[in-house]
């Protein structure tokens, strides 16, 4: 193996080190109790490496979000013949949850999006970086499904159809993962618990009747 490909996969290592470290000290210590010295320690790592691979504790917390959208993107690219709009952003959305890229497994996914959610509910720059993040994402979505379905929305249209479709699966989580026993499911466990709440939420959805052009009036 090329002395390369040897640098990356420490650095890969080292950087999953940090993440699991962190989730575990998040977990059973709280997020505020932890420090950054806490997880570098924990990681058998030292502050200074720590740095070189996140900016901040709050950047543990969103470890891969250009990659979920590159995935959610990818997914409305890949749509189906006769599949309905709804159909692909349902799709689009749990791609964008199952694959973080080959950084993360979901079990270690799962478990920071649990604690992202229980975070974001008292620490105001999380819920700050939470909110940016996502509107980020929805824009770039609906503006791919537009492109993906401009016989049947505009972009103001397709925006608004993201953006209902994600505040519901978003409002539907934040109560998943503010219910005690959350915190004690394994990761595996709560990422299907994360499937089938998404589902029932888009269910509306999916059984409504196709929709003509959706477009704004001005």
């Amino acid at each position: 193996m090329p002395p390369s490909a040897l640098r990356d996969r420490k650095r890969e290592r080292t950087r999953r080190a940090l993440l699991e470290a962190a989730v575990e000290l998040f977990e059973n210590r709280g997020y505020e109790e932890t420090t950054v010295a806490d997880i570098a320690a924990t990681a058998d790592v030292g502050t200074r490496t720590f740095f070189n691979y996140f900016a901040s504790k709050e950047e543990l917390l969103f470890p891969e979000p250009d990659e979920r959208v590159r995935a959610a993107v990818a997914a409305i690219g890949g749509r189906r013949p006769g599949e309905r709009p709804v159909e692909v952003l349902l799709r689009a959305l749990r791609a964008a949850g199952d694959n973080p890229g080959d950084h993360l497994i979901d079990d270690l996914n799962a478990r920071i999006a649990a604690v992202r959610a229980r975070v974001s509910r008292t620490v105001p720059a999380v819920s700050g970086r939470a909110a940016h993040a996502q509107l980020l994402a929805q824009r770039e979505i609906g503006r791919q499904l537009h492109a993906a379905f401009p016989e049947e929305f505009d972009e103001v249209g397709a925006a608004a159809l993201v953006g209902a479709v994600v505040g519901a699966v978003s409002g539907a989580l934040t109560v998943l993962f503010q219910q005690p026993h959350s915190s004690q499911e394994d990761g595996e466990r709560l990422h299907r618990r994360i499937h089938e709440t998404t589902s029932r939420v888009l269910q509306p959805w999916l059984s409504a009747p196709h929709p003509t052009r959706v477009e704004t009036v001005g």
